[in-house]
């Protein structure tokens, strides 16, 4: 019987973990101190406890470092790609996949209260948070009143702003259905550059045109990449349209 119970004892010790209490610490670690004090790998290893149970984290989350360089690049990552790495299954893939995500949704929420938009300045970090974790391209119409508060703020299509003929008519059927004085046109250039290109000033100029029509007025077509955004009312380059001296307002 001793024998018996000294070979069950060894079997429940080989099957607890190696670095048993670990996690635990790590969590203990988190909620006492936050996120700030944690290094890459180890913002990863915290995340894969909630989707990688009974393991150790720590190796995944330097493979997907050194496999996408940056925690940005980690969560921006294709699910195909995030697959490929070593430790990465389906339910630690879209864990990783829900965190930008989350933080749309977060700074959107945050954004409601802000129901006035005065500037080309509070309009650019306005619409920047609609982009959060977008790896393609989208169509984003902000629409106000006569004293700037935002009546409708959404994504209106989803793929090249250049394709303005597809969505034109839903921007002006919106405008006139929230019964909007100003718009701002805004998408994103997932490649990482901001500036605008001819197709997005002919494309800014389309969409003044169809607005006039119905007596709103296009105050700004903003372009948004990563963490940085480009006002074309801002920059002056399309004066004809917009006077750069004027807010939104």
């Amino acid at each position: 019987m001793d024998k018996g119970k000294h070979v069950a004892a060894e079997k429940k010790s080989a099957e607890k973990p190696i670095h048993s209490g670990h996690r635990e610490r790590v969590k203990a670690r988190f909620l006492k101190e936050g996120i700030d004090g944690f290094s890459p790998h180890e913002v990863l290893e915290l995340l894969l406890f909630y989707a990688i149970p009974l393991k150790d984290t720590n190796p995944a989350g330097h493979a997907l470092l050194k496999k996408f360089g940056t925690l940005a690049g980690v969560f921006n990552a294709p699910m195909e790609e995030l697959l490929r790495v070593d430790g990465i299954g389906k339910s630690a893939a879209t864990l990783i996949k829900l965190v930008p995500e989350l933080s749309r949704v977060y700074q959107q929420s945050l954004n409601q209260g802000q129901n006035r938009i005065f500037s080309y300045e509070e309009a650019g970090r306005y619409l920047m948070s609609r982009f959060i974790g977008r790896s393609n391209e989208i169509v984003v119409l902000l629409l106000l009143d006569s004293k700037s508060r935002a009546l409708y703020c959404d994504v209106v299509n989803e793929g090249t702003a250049v394709t303005a003929n597809i969505y034109i008519k839903k921007i002006v059927r919106l405008a006139v259905q929230y019964n909007a004085v100003y718009a701002i046109l805004s998408h994103n250039h997932p490649s990482g550059n901001c500036m605008p290109s001819r197709q997005d000033l002919d494309t800014t100029r389309w969409i003044y045109d169809a607005l006039q029509t119905v007596e709103v007025q296009l105050t700004d077509h903003i372009i948004v990449s990563d963490n940085d955004y480009f006002s074309i009312a801002k920059s002056g380059i399309m004066p004809e349209l917009f006077d750069s001296g004027r807010n939104t307002e």
